[in-house]
């Protein structure tokens, strides 16, 4: 019998450890069939049940509803006390949660800060790669020491800290976790093995992928600019012209000939456009954004439709945001690789909500009806999703005026910082 509904996908990690854990304790979930992440949570119907829109999340038979995955864990685990997954004392329940918080802390959301960097989430820092690698490292080889007499980590059975490491530990091994450095952790890769292969698991957890070199960052590739011409030397006195020898079969260099010209682009051939981008940054910048006489009063008498458009813009890869902190030097990475497309392009774009749990989103003001022209100049435009606002649509003007104001809310995050491309 069912204990209730999960909502999860299924590669979500801690979706997987909430299967496990009722697998174990021979406890059954149904799974929310035709799921679609990032579309059915956004719903009404989901976020009258579960308000912070977040999954994994659970609603029992008997009305009860709870999110966090961890959270959900415990509570099926302590659905079958006899199960032993929380330990069988207290001081055993103490380190049951002492090595998950230190694989959650340690290990997986350094995972996530890695894969940000290298996959252009976060501006890339290699002292924060660097660092971020050497934590891993240090908390890989801290469960390898407690594990080198040990075939669990609490007690000798399966706890609830089992199946959440060896969760932790099954993603890190694809990417950041490579062949010499799970050499030199050998009992934590055999605890692994251990746990994904117990037959209540394997379903659940399916197969193990084992990265051989660790996720790099790999710098996008730098434009071939073109030589300026020198500039031209002082006429000289005219010097009778030498015979040519012979054997001199190099032609004299002719001077008139000049280097080509840069490459053109494309969006310099749309057709004059009666609205001034530079005229627009500066009223936004010294004026109020609201107001009779603000900047979007001067936006609305001067903009020029058909030869620029807006365009909202959000980050795909919300759930590996961490710090909000870093998720606004990522905004400010964004920017930064837009630099080529200046002339063209104005933007305000901030950071939604709370640590762990925020969003990246936006608005651009951009030349011509095409959004790919200007923004693939940066490497990684591909992790924002851009989608053409209509200001005669009200939910797209708020939206609009929102995000240019700073005061843009979405799905009860609020604005907690933010940059303007100008």
């Amino acid at each position: 019998m069912s204990i209730g509904t999960l909502w999860t996908t299924p590669y979500q990690g801690k979706g997987k450890t909430i299967r496990a854990a009722a697998a174990y304790a021979g406890l059954e979930l149904t799974i929310a069939e035709n799921y679609v992440h990032l579309t059915d949570n956004k719903k009404p119907e989901f976020l009258a049940k579960f308000p912070h829109g977040k999954i994994p999340a659970l609603e029992t038979k008997d009305g009860f509803k709870l999110f966090e995955g961890t959270a959900i864990a415990r509570y099926v685990s302590s659905l079958a006390p006899n199960s032993g997954l929380q330990g069988h004392t207290k001081e055993e329940a103490a380190l049951v949660d002492q090595w998950i918080h230190l694989a959650e802390s340690e290990l997986d959301s350094l995972t996530d800060i890695i894969l940000s960097l290298i996959r252009g989430g976060l501006g890339y820092s290699k002292t924060v790669h660097t660092s971020s690698v050497e934590r891993q490292t240090r908390t890989l080889k801290t469960l390898n020491a407690h594990l080198a007499t040990r075939t669990f980590f609490v007690g000798e059975r399966i706890t609830l800290a089992d199946i959440v490491v060896a969760s932790i530990i099954q993603r890190a091994v694809s990417f950041t976790v490579d062949a010499p450095l799970r050499a030199q952790v050998p009992h934590v890769i055999r605890h692994l093995e251990t746990i994904v292969n117990q037959p209540k698991f394997v379903d659940i957890f399916g197969p193990t992928e084992y990265v051989e070199k660790a996720v790099q960052y790999t710098p996008p590739a730098k434009e071939k600019k073109e030589k300026d011409p020198k500039p031209a030397a002082p006429p000289a006195p005219k010097a009778e012209k030498k015979p040519k020898k012979e054997d001199d079969d190099e032609e004299d260099e002719d001077p008139s000939i000049k280097e080509p010209p840069k490459a053109r682009s494309p969006l310099e051939d749309l057709p004059k456009s009666t609205f001034n981008l530079e005229d627009w940054k500066r009223a936004y910048s010294n004026k109020d954004t609201r107001g009779a006489d603000g900047a979007l009063e001067w936006f609305y008498q001067n903009f020029d439709k058909e030869g620029f458009s807006i365009w909202k813009v959000d980050f795909k890869y919300n759930e590996e945001l961490t710090q909000t902190f870093m998720s606004s030097n990522q905004i400010g990475g964004f920017f930064n690789r837009l630099e080529a497309s200046r002339k063209y392009l104005f933007g305000s774009m901030g950071v939604l909500g709370t640590a762990n749990n925020s969003l990246i989103s936006g608005t651009l003001i951009l030349r011509g009806q095409d959004a790919t022209p200007v923004v693939d100049v940066a490497p990684d435009w591909e992790s924002y999703s851009f989608v053409k606002l209509d200001l005669e649509k009200p939910e797209d003007k708020t939206f609009f005026e929102a995000a240019l104001a700073w005061d843009l809310e979405i799905d009860g995050k609020k604005w907690a910082d933010g940059k303007n491309f100008k």
